[in-house]
This record gives structure tokens, C-alpha cells and sequence, in this order.
């Protein structure tokens, strides 16, 4: 195995996931590539964000930044050689996990699985998606949390 996607949010399970990730990679030699899609809901107003980012920014500028930055702090918890790159994407999740997976020639798809309750019984969680359209291996990882 050569590289290992590791599809993470900003949740407080993603250091289990990712810890899940460096294990694997370890036993396999494989790198990862840390992967963080970011979406915004058409009926966000700007002004919600307001307070945090200036007059002249991008609302998709900030979060990609946000969320880059959150991948570094993770990326810090991992033994330098590991990680061969960190992904944002601006993207539906399961949508963007998928392809850019499939555009970093990915071996193994690696998702966190999270809780399956009200509106994820009648949409789907992320994993559910990702498992069902993927073109390639997933491994779902259970969290404790």
C-alpha cells in the first residue's frame, strides 16, 4: 500500500481517526494525505461571519484557511515522513472525499464513522455516501467518543 486518504472533519473524533490512519500506515508503509472538505449551506448569510473575517475576504477564503490550519495542528501530532500532503477542498463531503481520493491515486479511503440519528436516517451519514460511491477501498473507523 502506497498512500492511505484520510477524510477527517473538524470534529472531536478526528484525532482517533487520524491515530487509526498513522497505525495503519506504519504496518503498511503507506503515506497520507489528510483531507478536509468544507461546504456552506446557501442559506448561511455572510453576516455571520462577519465579526470574523474582513470586509475584503472571501467567506470560502476563510474557511479553506480555517481548515488548513486545523489539518496542520493535526498533522503536527504525526512523526515527520508520514504525511505526504494536506488536502482542503471546497466541496460536498462524500462528493469531494470521492474524487480527490480517486485524483491522489488513493489506495485506501479512511472515514471516521459518527452517530446515525434524525436527520442522518433519512439523508445518510458521510461514511454511508462515501462506502456506497467510492471507486476504492473504505475503511470506516469507529470512534469512542
Amino acid at each position: 500500500m502506497k498512500r492511505i486518504f484520510v477524510a477527517l472533519d473538524g470534529s472531536p473524533r478526528a484525532p482517533q481517526v487520524l491515530a487509526a490512519a498513522v497505525r495503519l500506515g506504519e504496518l503498511t508503509g503507506a503515506q497520507l494525505v489528510l483531507y478536509r472538505a468544507i461546504s456552506v449551506t446557501p442559506d448561511l448569510p455572510r453576516e455571520a461571519f462577519a465579526p470574523f473575517i474582513g470586509a475584503d475576504t472571501r467567506l470560502e477564503d476563510f474557511l479553506i484557511h480555517s481548515a488548513r490550519h486545523e489539518l496542520s495542528r493535526l498533522a503536527e501530532t504525526v512523526a515527520p515522513g508520514r504525511i505526504e500532503q494536506l488536502v482542503v477542498g471546497f466541496a460536498i463531503p462524500w462528493d469531494g472525499i470521492c474524487r480527490e481520493a480517486r485524483e491522489r491515486d488513493a489506495d485506501l479511503i479512511m472515514i471516521g464513522s459518527h452517530g446515525y440519528g434524525g436527520i442522518d436516517r433519512l439523508l445518510g451519514t458521510v461514511a454511508a455516501k462515501v462506502v456506497n460511491h467510492a471507486d476504492r477501498n473504505v475503511l470506516v473507523v469507529r470512534t469512542a467518543l
